[in-house]
């Protein structure tokens, strides 16, 4: 059974940093996506991480966002800089089966304050 555990995340000033972490259990090397939600706003796309290693960003965090993995800890990362109050949200990673639901972690808060 596939599983995606989260940390990181919490609270900090605009412009500061913060990382978050997906640990994958029950597959080897899945494509990894990261995904966010704000109150009141529908859940939106921020990054993703292939088995190839090849990324994919939103423009609205292209540039300050950096999605890594390591194969090994089976764990895939999102570096967030120069963060801004308008990324505060819920962020989830996501898993999509060729088969079967979706699979998120539980999902961290991010808070940023101006």
């Amino acid at each position: 059974q596939v599983q995606l555990v989260q940390s990181g995340g919490g609270l900090v000033q605009a412009g500061g940093s913060l990382r978050l972490s997906c640990a994958a259990t029950g597959i080897n090397f899945p494509p990894i996506g990261w995904y966010r939600q704000a109150p009141g706003k529908q859940r939106e796309f921020v990054a993703r991480i292939n088995p190839s290693a090849s990324t994919d960003y939103a423009d609205s965090v292209k540039d300050r966002f950096t999605i890594s993995r390591d194969d090994a800890k089976r764990t895939v990362y999102l570096q967030m800089n120069s963060l801004k109050p308008d990324d505060t949200a819920v962020y989830y990673c996501n898993y999509n089966p060729l088969v079967g639901s979706p699979i998120w972690g539980q999902g961290t808060q991010v808070t940023v304050s101006s």
